[in-house]
Order: structure tokens, then C-alpha cells, then sequence
């Protein structure tokens, strides 16, 4: 599933192309993709200017000049890209197609349909069954360690379950629970309460350094994540852990080798001479 720093990646890729535009044509074909689209979705977005594209965990907000927000989530294979170019040829899971006044087309394509797109009022989207509950991520400039300490107080569960909770850290995944666990020392095992002081100012340091670094590498492409312009990302070439079982632990003179374990049916991928 695409993480914070994919959906970011994508976010900047059709900001360029949407923001400003006006939305002539847009075609919707299917009745649902995890949800139901909303009534009358195409005709409502069809005639609407896009003023903004913002992204809240894992969402994309394509904000309209009527005051209402499209939230798009791209699910386990979803895909927007700017049709042309380097993008993908037509595909028969292409589920909905966004053309602007300027001739552009954007194409939202998901073979397993788990992505899902609704509307809601501007004023109602905090509030909304989504969003609500939702804690910042790590480029919010609240998030450092006194705040992450403060999101682990009291949980009794190991950290890197702990960190795919979108309630204590939004946008984190799989990818970079483990890489951010690998760069702050960090065992997964650890339970989530004794990350206090400079095991959470560490942590939160990581996180944030590693979602940084995967937007400006155009985010990890593992089976069907692409950027919007179609290319990879290459983040993937950077992992330390994440899918390296049986590797020795990269830059590192701890003498481990990387490990491979489950927890809350997910792989975790880590180094246990490195990180305690």
C-alpha cells in the first residue's frame, strides 16, 4: 500500500497539472470501488476549477471551487497518473478519468479496487469518518519526540505495531516503520511505552528523516506504486532492512544480519545487534 512519502510524491506530480485547471470532462466507470462513489459523483465534479491539492496520512484532498474536497485513497494498487507521456497505456482497470481545460487527463486505475473516492463539504472534513482521528505525521511541525512519547504513553504493544497505528503517527506503513526503527536503534519488539526521553526524540528524528528522504527519491516502487508522471520511484534502492532478510546490516559495524519476524500479521524487518 502507498505510504506518506508515495502519496506526497503524487500529490506534487498532479498539483502541477490540476491545480488552477477547470474540470470539463470527468468519467466515471464503475458504480464503486472499496465504497460506493457518491451521487451524481462525475456530474459534480464536472464544470469544477481545482484550487488546491493537499494530502492528510495517506489521502489526497483535491480541493473545489464550490467549497467541497475530493478524498481519494489509492488502496493496495491504485494508481493517478497523467495519461501520455511515460504513463501506462489504457487498461480496462482504469476506473475513473479527469480531463482539464487544458487537455490534460488524469486516470485513476486500481486492479484491486481497494481505493476508494468520496466528496465532502470543506467545512465538514475534519468531522469526517476518514479523517477524524487521525494523528499528524511526521512532517507536521508538532511531531517530535515529547509528542511521540506522549502517543505511546500506556500502550502495551510492541513499537513497530505501534507505528502502523494512523491514531499515534499518520502515514506511516510497513516500509517505514522498520526503516525508521533501523535508523533510531530501535527494536521492533520494544513495547511502545518505554519509547520516552531520547528513544522517542531518535524515533521521531527517523521517521521524519526517512519520509523526507523517500518523497525526494520519488517514494518506493514495490509492485504497482508508480509516480504520477508514470515513472518509479526509487527509494527501494535505500532500504537498510525493509525486505533484506538474511543481508548484513548495511553501514554498520554491529556484525548482524537482517531479520525477519511477524507481528500483527505484517513482516517486520530489523537487525537484533543493532537495534535494542
Amino acid at each position: 500500500m502507498p505510504e506518506l512519502p508515495e502519496v506526497e510524491t503524487v500529490r506534487r506530480g498532479l498539483a502541477r497539472v490540476l491545480e488552477g485547471r477547470r474540470l470539463v470532462r470527468v468519467e466515471q466507470r464503475r458504480p464503486d470501488l472499496r465504497i460506493p462513489f457518491p451521487e451524481r459523483f462525475a456530474q459534480r465534479l464536472t464544470g469544477r476549477t481545482v484550487v488546491g491539492l493537499a494530502r492528510r496520512a495517506k489521502y489526497l484532498l483535491i480541493e473545489l471551487d464550490n467549497a467541497e474536497v475530493l478524498i481519494a485513497h489509492l488502496g493496495m494498487s491504485g494508481r493517478m497518473v497523467i495519461a501520455g507521456g511515460n504513463g501506462p497505456p489504457p487498461s480496462p482497470h482504469d476506473h475513473v478519468v479527469f480531463e482539464t481545460d487544458d487537455g490534460r487527463r488524469v486516470v485513476y486505475n486500481d486492479a484491486r479496487r481497494f481505493g476508494l473516492m468520496t466528496l465532502v463539504d470543506r467545512a465538514d472534513l475534519d468531522t469526517h469518518p476518514l479523517m477524524a482521528g487521525l494523528a499528524p505525521d511526521p512532517l507536521d511541525a508538532v511531531f517530535d519526540g515529547p509528542f511521540l512519547a506522549a502517543r505511546l504513553a500506556g500502550r502495551h504493544t510492541p513499537i513497530k505495531p505501534a507505528l502502523l497505528d494512523q491514531r499515534v503517527v499518520a502515514g506511516i506503513g510497513n516500509i517505514y516503520a522498520c526503516e525508521a526503527l533501523w535508523r533510531a536503534r530501535l527494536s521492533p519488539r520494544r513495547l511502545a511505552a518505554t519509547v520516552t526521553g531520547r528513544r522517542a526524540d531518535a524515533l521521531a528524528k527517523a521517521l521524519r528523516e526517512a519520509v523526507t528522504e523517500a518523497i525526494e527519491a520519488g517514494g518506493s516502487s514495490l509492485r504497482d506504486y508508480v509516480q504520477a508522471d508514470g515513472e518509479l520511484g526509487y527509494f527501494q534502492h535505500r532500504w537498510a532492512v525493509y525486505d533484506r532478510e538474511g543481508v548484513k546490516c548495511p553501514g554498520c559495524r554491529c556484525g548482524g544480519t537482517v531479520r525477519r519476524i511477524v507481528q500483527a500479521n505484517r513482516s517486520t524487518f530489523y537487525c537484533p545487534a543493532r537495534q535494542r
